[in-house]
């Protein structure tokens, strides 16, 4: 899996951070055993379809347009391989359909070069604009806009995709009006950068052995997993996604059913939370650290979970959740 966020938080070392470009189509998640482990889904295949990243590059040109008060945005992902290449797929306050599917070649019109120089660009009259080439005139003279800008998003140094605003008269956009498009281009970066990471925990999910050990080392590979989607969990704004990640979490956690009575003890999410980190040999700082919580808020977790559990100790506690089925 490369290092994970989970591995650094602890003192781990890795064997260096996995490229997040690659964009799945789709993650398929095991099936738990055939006593239904799990409270989601039963002992079918789950099948995770994440919304494209088109969906986020949507809501950074809503996103921009509130900030910036331009009445124009349009944009697109950055195609992975290759030449630096960008498509405009997504519009706001268009008129007409000029810029939808434009290709933008890096260096080539104001975008382009955004794209090659990673930096926010703008021109304050496009047509006659000397800054830039203008292979593109033509569609933007169809949509009549004249002041635009452009705003590289730009993930682990790598530009994923490119903002623009505009508007269809001549206008000095000044420099809060910049700032304020860059905003909304972090703000998808963030986006960006927590999706990539949940599909990259999904993607290296290790396949659940039919006869499950759990002293073996797969299930270490599992324990590591539940850990990160639990820590993904607190990151990840989209609450689509945030709940495919939760019911993965779930029936990883459910995977192995202890012998013994079912358990009435229920955890809350942030105790879970912890207790992942916990189980993985994280001190209270680095819990604290990866949750993004005062390490006081962290023994307070901890306190309520060992009471709720009956455990004095931090392995008492693990072990104890372990048995319960509420960690894997």
């Amino acid at each position: 899996m490369g290092v994970s966020f989970l591995s650094l938080a602890c003192g781990r070392e890795g064997d260096g951070a996995a490229r997040s470009t690659l964009i799945l189509d789709r993650v398929t998640q095991v099936s738990p055993p055939p006593d239904g482990g799990g409270r989601r889904g039963g002992g079918q295949m789950v099948t995770l379809y994440p919304r494209d990243d088109a969906d986020e590059v949507r809501r950074g040109l809503l996103t921009l347009r509130r900030g910036t008060g331009l009445p124009v945005a349009f944009g697109g992902l950055v195609a992975p391989g290759g030449p630096p290449r960008m498509t405009i797929t997504e519009l706001a306050g268009t008129s007409t359909t000029a810029l939808r599917g434009l290709a933008i070649h890096a260096g080539a019109g104001l975008g382009g070069k955004a794209l090659a120089l990673g930096l926010p660009l703008r021109v304050d009259d496009y047509p006659v604009a000397r800054s830039i080439s203008h292979e593109y005139d033509a569609p933007v003279s169809a949509e009549g806009l004249r002041s635009v800008l452009a705003v590289p998003v730009v993930v682990r140094r790598e530009v994923r995709a490119v903002l623009y605003g505009a508007v269809r008269q001549r206008l000095r956009l000044g420099d809060r009006l910049v700032a304020a498009a860059v905003d909304a281009g972090r703000d998808l970066e963030r986006r960006l950068a927590d999706r990539d990471a949940a599909r990259t925990a999904l993607a290296a999910l290790p396949t659940v052995p039919s006869r499950p050990d759990p002293t073996g080392p797969e299930w270490e590979q599992v324990r590591q997993a539940h850990a990160e989607l639990r820590g993904l969990l607190t990151r990840i704004a989209d609450p689509e996604l945030r709940d495919r990640l939760d019911a993965v979490a779930d029936r990883l956690a459910g995977a192995v059913r202890r012998p013994g009575p079912p358990t009435a003890v229920a955890l809350s999410p942030r105790e879970t939370d912890v207790l992942a980190c916990v189980a993985l040999g994280c001190t209270n700082a680095d819990v604290a650290g990866q949750l993004g919580l005062r390490p006081e808020t962290v023994k307070s977790y901890l306190r309520s979970a060992m009471r709720k559990l009956g455990a004095h100790t931090r392995l008492e506690v693990v072990v104890a959740a372990r048995r319960a089925g509420l960690l894997p």
